[in-house]
């Protein structure tokens, strides 16, 4: 494999359009989100490392290429709390205003250790393979309740029938949170955390659902102190009541899960039907499977990752990065599609291969911040895929799936809506 200093960029400027460092690559649009792949592969080839700008105006500079990605997100001297975050970065990054933004923004995926060791040890078993293997049946009758609900015949929208709600009936049963209060959560809170910058005309919606979701938050912190149980969100509480977590930690762990355990999930089913959808031959392969092959997840979790960049990281002081000078506190992201179709790392590497193996993907990131509910989110996925493929035979696109609108998330990908049209459910 190439060495990722050997096609390293000028310190500076971006290869693929020629412009200053003033003028970073803007990685938003309608087309960027459709289909980012060709730009990624653009800047892989250029190099691993590039200055590019998000919708609100944020820089910051962008890891491509798996060996690169890889040694980034292991690399010790890039931290995620937002103290490391210099004043140009804070300036524009810090959208969630105040107070929710130290209320909400203190969990694990802004911790270094030893705090995030120390908060990562509280969530883990919950999320351990073993339970999550045992929870499969439960699993099982929540997604054949959700397609009894869909029409007999003719076709669905399977993000609003399907794949909006299982995830966050899954995580619910996981962490214990009671139906009453399950029957509660607006799906809208989880939008808290698409950019809207000040100056935006919908910024007065977007923090009325910030408060919304905190008043939520409250009400659960206070429920599992009066009913506590032998569950993840009980332990959490007890863990603040131990001095363990401060008030802000915990609630920025239940927003975590709340947010971050369901959204993910309801992507990335969108975008392996879409993959899927977009190829037939291997979408009727699967439908005939008995079971759903472990390893055909895999490679839809790698063909198109719907946790597209990793959150923020930051050097403490001026690093070098593959060759490029990152001054300290500007923002460090890592593409995990952009690795994850690396051909360094994974011949043909644009073909969806079901087959593919070894598939070391980054679909979950890597090193201590690999996501802790992998397991999960795998069994979900395979329990999700193989049910509609089974259940709602000759299912195919109801429209051109080059009309589909993607969300306009700055880290994630995947839809709202995809209109399928199939026989008969069966």
């Amino acid at each position: 494999m190439t060495s990722p200093e050997q096609n390293t960029p000028s310190p500076g400027r971006c290869p693929v359009t020629g412009a200053t460092a003033d003028e970073p690559i803007p990685l938003y649009g309608s087309a960027y989100k459709s289909d980012p792949y060709d730009l990624y592969r653009e800047m892989r080839d250029a190099g691993p490392v590039h200055r590019v700008r998000f919708p609100s105006g944020i820089a910051a500079w962008l890891v491509t290429g798996y060996e690169a990605a890889h040694q980034a997100l292991n690399d010790p001297r890039l931290g995620k709390n937002h103290g490391l975050g210099n004043d140009d970065w804070r300036a524009l990054a810090s959208i969630m205003p105040e107070p929710q933004h130290s209320q909400l923004q203190v969990h694990l995926l802004h911790q270094d250790p030893p705090k995030h060791t120390d908060m990562r040890r509280l969530v883990l078993d919950a999320f351990a393979p073993r339970r999550i293997e045992a929870l499969r049946p439960r699993f099982q009758e929540l997604a054949d309740s959700l397609i009894d609900a869909l029409p007999d015949e003719g076709g669905a929208d399977l993000v609003q029938g399907f794949a909006a709600h299982y995830p966050f009936q899954v995580l619910a049963e996981v962490i214990g949170l009671p139906p009453e209060l399950a029957a509660r959560f607006d799906r809208d809170w989880g939008k808290v955390v698409q950019p809207v910058g000040p100056a935006d005309p919908g910024r007065p919606v977007y923090e009325g659902r910030l408060r919304g979701l905190q008043t939520y938050i409250a009400d659960v912190v206070a429920h599992k102190r009066e009913h506590s149980d032998d569950d993840l969100l009980s332990r959490l509480v007890v863990a603040k009541d131990r001095r363990e977590l401060s008030q802000e930690e915990l609630d920025s762990m239940i927003f975590q899960l709340l947010v971050a355990g369901q959204e993910p999930v309801t992507n990335q089913i969108s975008t392996m039907l879409i993959a899927l959808l977009r190829h037939p031959d291997q979408l009727e392969r699967l439908r005939d499977e008995a079971e759903l092959p472990p390893r055909a997840i895999e490679e839809l979790l790698r063909y198109d990752s719907a946790f597209e960049l990793t959150t923020w990281r930051f050097f403490a002081e001026d690093s070098d990065l593959h060759g490029t000078r990152i001054p300290a506190g500007d923002s460090v992201i890592v593409s995990l599609c952009a690795a994850n179709r690396d051909p360094g790392q994974f011949p043909d590497a644009d073909t969806l291969d079901l087959d593919r193996t070894p598939n070391a993907h980054l679909a979950f990131g890597h090193g201590i911040h690999f996501c802790p509910g992998a397991a999960l989110a795998r069994a979900e996925l395979q329990i999700a895929i193989g049910t509609l493929l089974r259940r709602l035979p000759g299912l195919r696109p109801a429209g051109d799936l080059d009309e589909l609108v993607w969300i306009p998330a700055v880290l994630a990908r995947g839809v709202n809506s995809l209109p399928v049209a199939y026989d008969k459910r069966i």
